[in-house]
């Protein structure tokens, strides 16, 4: 079904960054249209996904051609899900900036660099042509590269030359790997080429241009072995940068590979057991190296590492319940994760500092604060009822069903150690008593109330966007449903794109 409205959701950010480029130098304006432009495309986001969800897979031919000619974007259940997760995440940073991010950095083009940002997400997720991915991939590469730079510390500066060289790395052999489907099929649209795939006589040259994407998205998703730039750079930029990023960038990636794995090349048993071994790896490294951590940007790092294994390792074991398992974590993820940098940000405002050793005392001087980020910690560990306990008891049962007991023991060795990690930030950061002796300047300003409130109000929206999915997972379950079943059973998008 065509529907011109699925670009609205790219639109809008583009519309936003336009008209802020015309208030340069008056960061106030700037602010409260960034916020508006995200309400916007949050709205924006809901009414396409409620349309896909209770409808059908919706499409959109660019300047009228049709596919496999043209350009097409299509909205269908997992895309949309993932263009409304992004616009609350969005919104929530959005707002977070408005008193999070110094007013030196907004000078520099902060607000339209983001909204160029969470526009080429929006479009990556929409596209269904390989190599306009491509592109939209690109965008989102120039723009977070910006905002990793903005300000132009030491430390950023360094962190940003590792981030661009491995997404350099993964972009060649993005291309290389585009280039050789072209040249064996003919086609760049996603549909198409599923169609045409599968025809190719020679299927050896099929699995070797499978590896290229398994590569470049590996890197872009921060799988092992490819992960270490991750944890280098994702510590170094303001906090709503960083919230942007272990919410959203890694997530990219991660929608990349279930789509050209479930559309383009269906997996077979060495491909299974390369993302089950990647995933198990993965959890491991990742868990591992947070529990070493004093610093909480660099403890979350590493726990976005671990974590991605769990959603790597059900696209390997393959079966509905597993991928339904993947998806439900992906979705719990993304807002969680962007939660947490957040949380770290507004740790950083109160008390001038994020290391854990010189820390203490938050929560007797912050109670309710406290109360409300205990909420997203027990999510994250996979506290019952909230949102990270359910998709690992489907992964669990999943892998149980598979037989692939190494990934359950790695499930529960990731999630040990993430209660472990999580009880010794609580105890650092909230309970024991404040360390003034230890670095905490006596002289650090309080904010201001309505600087708080604007710190707070991200925080309690991602919060209660957690508790949403955890307490109604009957709902989110569904929805992992649908997403799964049209993973599995490809023809409804492929007729929707191209009629077949």
């Amino acid at each position: 079904m065509i529907d011109n409205q699925i670009i609205a959701t790219v639109i809008v950010h583009l519309f936003t960054a336009i008209l802020q480029l015309a208030f340069w130098r008056k960061t106030v304006t700037q602010r409260v249209l960034s916020i508006i432009g995200c309400f916007a495309g949050f709205l924006l986001s809901v009414n396409l996904f409620t349309k896909v969800f209770n409808g059908s897979i919706l499409i959109m031919n660019a300047a009228n051609w049709e596919a496999p000619f043209g350009i097409v974007f299509v909205a269908d259940t997992f895309s949309t899900t993932l263009v409304l997760l992004t616009s609350i995440a969005a919104l929530a940073v959005s707002i977070f900036s408005a008193t999070g991010v110094g007013r030196a950095r907004m000078l520099y083009g902060y607000f339209p660099i983001f909204h160029i940002l969470i526009m080429g997400l929006n479009g990556a997720f929409l596209t269904g042509d390989i190599f306009n991915l491509y592109v939209w991939f690109e965008v989102v590469i120039i723009a977070s590269f910006v905002l990793l730079t903005l300000g132009g510390r030491k430390a950023q500066l360094e962190g940003a030359v590792k981030y661009m060289a491995m997404n350099i790395l993964a972009s060649t052999f993005f291309l290389t790997g585009i280039g050789i489907l072209y040249g064996i099929t003919g086609t760049l649209n996603m549909a198409d080429l599923a169609l045409k795939i599968p025809k190719v006589q020679d299927q050896s040259i099929v699995n070797l241009t499978s590896m290229f994407f398994l590569i470049g998205f590996s890197i872009k998703s921060a799988v092992f072995p490819l992960y270490f730039w991750l944890p280098s750079s994702y510590h170094t930029p303001p906090s709503a940068v960083a919230a942007t990023f272990g919410g959203l960038l890694t997530k990219v990636g991660l929608y990349a590979l279930f789509r050209v794995f479930t559309l383009i090349f269906v997996p077979n048993e060495f491909i299974k057991t390369v993302f089950i071994v990647l995933g198990i790896m993965t959890i491991l490294t990742g868990a591992f190296g947070a529990i070493i951590k004093n610093n909480i940007r660099r403890l979350f790092s590493y726990l976005i590492v671990c974590h991605i294994g769990f959603i790597i390792g059900g696209l390997g074991l393959y079966t509905k319940l597993a991928l339904l398992g993947a998806i439900f974590y992906l979705i719990h993820d993304i807002i969680v994760k962007t939660n947490l940098f957040l949380i770290a940000g507004l740790i950083r405002q109160l008390r001038g500092t994020m290391n854990m050793t010189k820390l203490g005392g938050i929560y007797a001087e912050y109670p309710k604060i406290s109360f409300l980020i205990a909420i997203v910690l027990f999510s994250l560990a996979g506290i019952p009822p909230l949102s990270g306990f359910w998709p690992k008891i489907y992964l669990i049962e999943a892998a149980f069903d598979s037989k692939n007991y190494f990934f359950i023991i790695s499930i529960i060795i990731g999630s040990f150690i993430t209660l472990y990690v999580i009880a010794k930030l609580w105890s650092e950061v909230f309970w024991k008593d404040a360390a003034k002796d230890e670095g905490i300047v006596d002289s650090f300003k309080p904010l201001q109330f309505y600087k708080k409130v604007l710190l707070v109000l991200p925080i309690g929206i991602l919060t209660l966007t957690t508790l949403y999915i955890g307490l109604n997972a009957e709902m989110i379950i569904k929805v992992a449903d649908k997403i799964s079943t049209e993973m599995l059973d490809t023809r409804p998008y492929i007729h929707a794109v191209l009629g077949k």
